[in-house]
């Protein structure tokens, strides 16, 4: 792959590197030493949520609602919308901007085995956990990943791949084509053909109640309904669910053979925000409260891993040592938890970095190992290269 990159100016410091983004503003070194960086690269968050229609910032107002379910808290003002866009303060109730038995949902079928964060691990791509989790040996080919994709999101990432969720958000002429109940759901999820469930999006956080009861009901009525037995259920979730929250999603994942996909941003509060847009040191210490949930929970099941991290490679930001640092703290906990170290590739907002070089995927799961994980993965590999 070919892939020309302009060189990058940090506003503060001056320095000049393919690795610096012009869209964020500073460099990695400044967001981690000069308290205002931050303040300058938060500038693309605002700027871009403001045109949306979206809060810039997570609300906290004086005599609003609070929603409970992630990590920003929100307490949203009489008639206005919580930070994902998914919540709003109806007169005084908390609600959500559909009726509270549907979601903007997007589903479809994906054939297995697929392109999940958790291949190297999934029972739908290696038969692992055979023959109570996974109806082979090996890769289940013919039967089906019900992949869930769901708009909204408590993260405004500027790299984010499915970014045009948030207009389906902000706009009805888009939530009309995206509504979808709970009955829904649950009926399309009992085919015999599908053999796992894996909400993402956006986030399932803001709609992890709606998941929630479609996965209970699809495993209360899969022994009565369906011939082939096995449902798991799968997240793919930034980890800043309310931990009570969280704690019924992986037992939940945990029962039916399903996984916990946890994507760990950054390790430094500064990089994490200017990356994803909220505070920074709020997440952190959600995520690391989350991590150690699911990897208590996984004690229990041994035949399939219930939490796999995962980290994107944001070239010139999550460097080595941002990598090193999650990967000591997932050490710390168990030394079996999967990580998966996913190439970038320029998108959405944060189209002036390179991709991923494959010298620094090489030497963060160098350094994932050396911190003591046994079972660290480089994924999205096509897209690694010379290129820093």
């Amino acid at each position: 792959m070919l892939m020309v990159c302009s060189m990058g100016r940090c506003k503060i410091c001056k320095a000049e590197a393919k690795t610096i983004s012009n869209v964020i503003g500073v460099c990695a070194r400044c967001l981690k030493t000069v308290p205002h960086a931050l303040n300058v690269a938060m500038n693309v968050h605002l700027s871009y949520r403001t045109k949306l229609g979206l809060p810039p910032n997570p609300p906290h107002s004086v005599d609003g609602v609070k929603c409970p379910l992630c990590v920003n808290e929100c307490v949203i003002p009489k008639n206005g919308l919580g930070y994902c866009g998914i919540w709003m303060n109806d007169n005084g109730r908390l609600r959500k901007v559909v009726d509270h038995n549907y979601g903007l949902v997007y589903y479809y079928l994906d054939p297995l085995p697929t392109n999940c964060v958790a291949t190297p691990v999934c029972p739908g791509a290696t038969g692992v956990g055979y023959p109570k989790y996974a109806v082979r040996k090996g890769a289940e080919y013919g039967y089906y990943n019900l992949a869930v994709f769901f708009a909204g999101c408590n993260l405004d990432c500027v790299f984010c791949q499915n970014w045009d969720h948030k207009n389906i958000v902000v706009r009805k002429d888009y939530q009309a084509r995206y509504v979808c109940s709970v009955d829904e759901l649950v009926r399309v999820a009992l085919d015999d053909r599908i053999t796992c469930i894996c909400y993402f999006g956006g986030d399932p956080a803001p709609h992890a109640p709606y998941a929630i009861s479609v996965s209970r009901q699809v495993l209360s009525k899969v022994s009565e309904r369906c011939y082939v037995k096995i449902k798991r259920i799968c997240w793919e979730t930034n980890g800043l669910e309310n931990p009570n929250i969280m704690k019924i999603m992986a037992e939940l994942s945990r029962d039916s053979g399903g996984i916990v996909k946890i994507d760990w941003k950054a390790w430094t509060p500064a990089i994490y925000q200017a990356l994803t847009g909220v505070n920074g040191e709020k997440a952190l210490k959600r995520i690391m409260e989350n991590v150690r949930l699911v990897a208590k929970l996984g004690k229990d099941r041994s035949e399939v891993p219930l939490l796999v991290v995962s980290t994107l490679l944001v070239p010139g930001y999550v460097d080595v040592d941002e990598v090193e640092k999650i990967a000591q703290f997932l050490a710390s906990l168990d030394i079996e938890v999967p990580y998966i170290l996913l190439a970038f590739h320029p998108d959405h907002l944060l189209r002036d970095l390179p991709p991923t070089s494959t010298r620094h995927a090489e030497e963060a799961a160098r350094a994932a190992k050396q911190a003591g994980l046994r079972k660290v993965f480089i994924e999205n590999v096509w897209l690694l290269g010379d290129y820093y």
